[in-house]
């Protein structure tokens, strides 16, 4: 590792179709449930798009005032959610005197789509006078990072990467390097998401990366012959990394430790992973190299695996390219297959479900895998969860640009 601080995880906080908690959100994803329904955030007679991964029954007063509810996109209210879960979750006090070394890096691809929607209306059908004059900071995808500073008074480094489906993993991962280098003792970090509006689904239909199909169950199937699109899905995961030395000083319970972070570019398409997966190829063997891990030290990934044909194509490719023979041993899950994909927000729901593996020694299925793919031949943890000692782990996210980005995680030893 570059340096000598040590970063590790020790609290969780989620809100996304599987569960308003982690605790519900990992039992479901290990029994295989699918959060994925009839869409109902816009008409669905207006769209090719007939199902999502849509968050229900979540309240925001639950968590912050109305009035200040008010003020906050979905995706914001989502992240700021999250984020007093994981606090409350790693039993971390923010206090003046901890507040400026504790920051805050939480990602979203596209940002308050929402609330851009909802104030063009009022635009065109009442001029500009009836625009918010929150419209600007509710719209803009670092407020979700702005407002989970503001209401938990972390003063340190406050920032937002755009990436988007790599948002929430770069974000976990340029958090670590903060801490690793040594400028700051925690971090907030993590990736929101709220996505499901007219607009959005409408260019993901026209660009036909989404799924046609009417039926929520099977929608959804990863790395299997019939894929035919990824399912739009919505909601926000938040880690709190801390350094090894804060984390023992307070006596906090250690989930993993991070250990490995790798970012490239395909410099290739707009929406198009590069031939073969090379960059998510590169990225992965960075993160290897920043962890001081071989190929053969990881039995786990959870792969970005969107249900689309060229990613889970071009995914498994990189893999091969990485593991070799090995990624014939490995385990390899799409826990999209019943999130749906969070855009944004998926990286870090993802790095949530593969630190809870690593934890609890289960590894997540991939739900409906039914019929196999001669490109798609790996170990895709079909359709049950796997008991299995875990000490090491990668995560993938993939974005439109060309984004790549890996995490690696690893079973905490003192």
């Amino acid at each position: 590792m570059s340096s000598n601080h040590r970063v590790v995880v020790t609290g969780l906080g989620t809100v996304n179709p599987l569960g308003l908690n982690v605790e519900d959100s990992w039992k479901n994803v290990i029994n295989g449930v699918s959060g994925i329904g009839e869409l109902t955030r816009v008409n669905k007679e207006d769209f090719p798009m007939k199902v999502a991964a849509e968050v229900n029954e979540f309240d925001p007063s639950n968590f912050f005032e109305k009035k200040d509810a008010r003020k906050m996109d979905r995706f914001t209210q989502f992240a700021v959610a999250s984020s007093l879960m994981a606090l409350e979750d790693a039993d971390y006090k923010i206090t003046e005197d901890n507040s400026s070394r504790i920051g805050v890096w939480i990602g979203s691809g596209i940002g308050g789509m929402e609330t851009y929607e909802e104030q063009f209306n009022n635009f065109q059908k009442k001029g500009y006078k009836r625009v918010s004059p929150f419209f600007v900071p509710m719209m803009i995808p670092d407020m979700a990072s702005g407002q989970v500073s503001i209401v938990t008074g972390a003063k340190g480094i406050n920032s937002c990467t755009v990436t988007a489906c790599a948002s929430g993993t770069n974000s976990i991962g340029d958090a670590f390097k903060v801490i690793q280098r040594g400028d700051a003792d925690a971090m907030i970090t993590g990736g929101a998401e709220a996505p499901i509006t007219n607009m959005a689904v409408a260019g993901f239909c026209t660009a036909k990366a989404i799924t046609t199909t009417n039926e929520p169950i099977g929608a959804s199937r990863p790395f299997d012959k019939n894929r035919s699109g990824f399912v739009m899905g919505e909601g926000a995961g938040i880690l709190i990394l801390e350094s090894l030395e804060s984390a023992q000083n307070r006596g906090a319970h250690i989930y993993a430790e991070i250990v490995g972070y790798g970012a490239t570019g395909d410099a290739y398409h707009l929406t198009a992973p590069a031939p073969e997966g090379e960059g998510g190829a590169r990225a992965m063997k960075q993160a290897l190299d920043d962890a001081d891990l071989s190929a053969e030290d990881i039995q786990y990934m959870n792969a970005h695996g969107t249900s689309t044909p060229y990613n889970d194509k071009f995914e498994t490719m990189a893999l091969k390219t990485i593991f070799s023979d090995h990624a014939y041993k490995l385990a390899v899950s799409s826990t999209k297959s019943m999130t749906g994909h969070l855009l944004g927000a998926a990286g870090a729901i993802e790095a949530m479900f593969t630190i809870k593996t690593i934890e609890e020694g289960v590894i997540p299925p991939t739900i409906n895998y039914e019929d196999a793919d001669p490109d798609c031949d790996l170990d895709y943890v079909p359709n049950e969860h796997r008991k299995a000692e875990i000490h090491a782990a990668l995560s993938n996210s993939l974005g439109f640009g060309g984004h790549n980005a890996t995490l690696a995680f690893k079973k905490y030893e003192q």
